[in-house]
């Protein structure tokens, strides 16, 4: 029997399928003859002791402005009717993104959702990193002015972004003179509940940030990322550029550290972000990106990589 495949995800209308790393597994997926289903997140529902969605059968193909078709929506009990759950959309990590991993772990026992629900829950991107305190650079996680103003003193130049941020929106450098510091904190604070991260400035990020994909815990590949003109983020949505890369004698210290625990957590397609071969500063492990460019530049299937992943973990299980 054909695989089935229920993938959770934003609206397939806004996807570039140039570089959409769902995409490109949903096209590996339909290749293998699986059968794929898409629905919004905001769509499950719990009830009867059992968790629903309305899913829709659907059709890719890498055509730009006709890349997907949808056939007659149907009711699907994610934990019956499917083998598979692709938890696939993008953050903000909020509470409704929580709610969503608390529903899926319901389903645990019947349905293999990738990546594991409680493991995303229990490793908010710029948190989790704080585990492997031998690799990042000198950071602060606070709401309070004093403290970043300590911090700013300690380490010359800063960068403060949102715990909870991705796709490089709301990066700042503070300078030496800690320049509208107080002005961001302020904004900070009246913005975001949490508090922020504050990191020690890297000048290396002007050769780029490196983002590694990890598959069950194996380095699939790597990208630079180039930060544009007049930019300190280096991420494609704002504008960065791709290049091939290689790993450092520290990256694959860092990979093999991580590599086991990623697999013990359930966390089969994970992203980690390294600056000047050897600064982690992210482990990205909510939608991660990047196959893409990394399959072209090594000529890579890195979607197969996921899916034989996914056929092993299945196996394990007994489905």
């Amino acid at each position: 029997m054909s695989l089935r495949v229920a993938v959770q995800m934003d609206p397939l209308e806004r996807i570039n399928i140039g570089g959409d790393s769902t995409f490109a597994i949903m096209l590996k997926a339909q290749e293998l003859d699986y059968v794929l289903f898409w629905y919004a997140p905001e769509d499950l529902s719990y009830a009867e002791g059992r968790l629903w969605t309305m899913g829709y059968p659907v059709m890719v193909q890498r055509v730009a402005g006709d890349h997907y078709s949808f056939g007659e929506p149907r009711i699907l009990d994610l934990g019956r009717d499917v083998d598979v759950v692709l938890m696939r959309q993008d953050p903000p990590f909020d509470l409704g993104y929580i709610t969503g991993t608390h529903l899926l772990e319901r389903i645990q026992s019947e349905t293999l959702v990738v990546n594991d629900p409680a493991s995303v829950r229990n490793a908010p991107e710029k948190l989790w990193v704080l585990d492997f305190p031998q690799f990042m650079p000198p950071t602060a996680i606070t709401r309070s002015l004093g403290l970043a103003r300590k911090f700013l003193a300690e380490h010359g130049e800063i960068v403060m972004k949102p715990l909870h941020g991705f796709a490089g929106g709301s990066v700042f450098r503070i300078g030496q003179d800690g320049r509208n510091l107080a002005s961001l904190m302020e904004v900070f604070n009246r913005t975001y509940r949490e508090p922020h991260v504050l990191q020690k400035f890297l000048p290396e990020i002007a050769d780029g940030d490196k983002r590694i994909v990890l598959v069950d815990g194996e380095v699939a590949g790597a990208i630079n990322r180039l930060p544009g003109e007049g930019e300190i983020r280096s991420n494609l949505a704002v504008g960065g550029k791709a290049a091939k890369a290689d790993l450092t004698p520290s990256e694959e210290e860092i990979c093999a550290i991580l590599g086991p625990e990623l697999r013990r957590r359930g966390l089969i397609f994970v992203g980690i972000d390294v600056i000047g071969g050897k600064w982690l500063t992210e482990i990205n492990v909510t939608s991660p990106t990047g196959i893409v460019a990394i399959d072209s530049f090594n000529g890579t299937d890195t979607p197969a990589l996921i899916w034989q992943a996914i056929d092993r973990r299945l196996h394990e299980r007994g489905n």
